[in-house]
């Protein structure tokens, strides 16, 4: 069994990203040209690759921060405790830095993209495929659920066009990344894609059929019940 420890890799991550993004909040606030730190198909023309790895510590604001990062906590601490430390750096920086490079030609050369959002998709797609039962009372519901409901709504995002300032794209382009690295390590990658599709169908069940039915039976209505 790993030795627990309080400051694992994982919390180190979560824990850069917070201080990091604060830096840069602070230096945007006091009027510091910030763009040299984010990623844009301009900033790596001109020779700035760093922003390939500054951009994954980097948020736009609270809620930005505090998803990815609660996301992070679950997912990446899930995989350490399962492949080791290392194994879930490399995830997450491959994840990251190639949901950056294959996502520009979905936008525009001068458009700054930053998050660790694809890096954190390449996580969920890896524990989707080693762990999914693995129960996560953040989320309240098995971590290989949660990583199929959020896959299949950035899905739906994509395929229906929805505009926004969130890279879908590149959160598909990390969860694929992810699945690579699943099947690389995982032990029983079949099995638990079973379990996985087994439990969002389940999901489906219970959000469309049996909550709708047991609030009409309390007679409670107009409540839009669409996880999407």
């Amino acid at each position: 069994m790993r030795e627990e420890r309080i400051l694992s890799k994982t919390n180190f991550l979560v824990l850069s990203c917070i201080l990091a993004t604060l830096l840069f909040w602070v230096a945007s606030l006091s009027g510091v040209n910030v763009d040299g730190w984010v990623f844009s198909t301009d900033n790596l023309v001109q020779g700035r690759v760093w922003t390939l790895f500054t951009a994954l510590f980097l948020h736009a604001d609270v809620l930005h921060l505090v998803g990815n990062m609660v996301f992070l906590y679950v997912f990446g601490n899930t995989l350490e405790k399962e492949v080791g430390g290392s194994k879930m750096l490399v995830a997450f920086f491959v994840g990251g830095v190639l949901a950056f490079l294959l996502g520009v030609p979905f936008f525009a050369s001068s458009a700054l993209i930053l998050g660790a959002s694809g890096a954190v998709f390449a996580l969920t797609a890896v524990v989707m495929l080693v762990k999914p039962l693995k129960f996560s009372f953040l989320f309240l519901m098995p971590v290989g659920l949660v990583a199929v409901i959020y896959f299949v709504y950035n899905v739906l995002a994509v395929l229906l066009g929805v505009e926004s300032n969130v890279a879908y794209v590149s959160h598909l382009i990390g969860f694929v990344v992810g699945i690579a690295f699943g099947v690389r390590w995982g032990e029983r990658v079949v099995r638990n894609v079973l379990i996985t599709v087994g439990l969002f169908v389940f999901y489906l069940f219970v959000v469309f059929f049996v909550v709708p039915y047991v609030f009409d039976l309390l007679g409670i209505q107009g409540i839009d019940l669409s996880p999407f």
